[in-house]
């Protein structure tokens, strides 16, 4: 069942599982066009540190370089970032780094900022951001270990080595911040632009 009325599906500039998710769950007809963005060439040509700015600027060039081969589509770009202060954390390459990286959140509390762009015809039509406060329990190397174990591989495609959907919910003692920030999409706000430009029938 789809609510989208436009003429043609909506681009996501992305290969998120979570985010495909939560689109198709909220009746949005899309097809997923990764933007094959050099994410970290284009942090360091921006000179951006704050980890939200971060996020807002990778959204908004994945969505532009997707809108640029398809005319007339909306094309929806997204970004997420974690950060503990002003440290940013990235997708752990293997087991070793998420263990690192799990050793440095437990006990603590940290951000996700997760930000979205709307691109039609070389254009920002729309942009949002929006932060998730996450507090982890502490964990010693075995529960770290454990976790790990019965995570598998899914620990290196997310930042911070956890899908808090999955079994990363084990992992956390306190969660502030809508359920779509936490995986990835402003949603509720793209929903409302949508609805704005008489995109979806509800």
């Amino acid at each position: 069942m789809t609510l989208w009325r436009g003429t043609e599906p909506l681009i996501l500039a992305s290969q998120s599982p979570a985010r495909q998710a939560l689109l198709a769950g909220a009746g949005i007809a899309f097809e997923a066009i990764p933007a094959n963005l050099d994410e970290r060439a284009a942090v360091l040509g921006s000179a951006l540190s704050a980890p939200g700015e971060i996020a807002a600027l990778l959204a908004r060039e994945k969505a532009a370089v997707v809108s640029a081969k398809y005319s007339g589509r909306w094309v929806l770009g997204a970004d997420q970032t974690l950060a503990v202060g002003e440290r940013l954390f990235n997708k752990p390459a293997g087991r070793a780094q998420a263990a690192g990286q799990l050793r440095a959140l437990a006990g603590q509390a940290h951000e996700l900022y997760s930000a979205a762009a709307v691109v039609r015809d070389g254009e920002m039509v729309f942009e949002a951001l929006s932060i998730a406060r996450m507090t982890m329990r502490p964990l010693d190397d075995a529960a770290i270990s454990a976790y790990l174990d019965a995570a598998g591989e899914a620990v290196t495609t997310s930042v911070g080595a956890y899908q808090l959907e999955g079994l990363g919910v084990h992992l956390f003692e306190r969660v502030e911040g809508d359920h779509f920030t936490i995986l990835g999409l402003p949603l509720l706000a793209l929903l409302e632009f949508l609805r704005s430009r008489r995109l979806l029938a509800v």
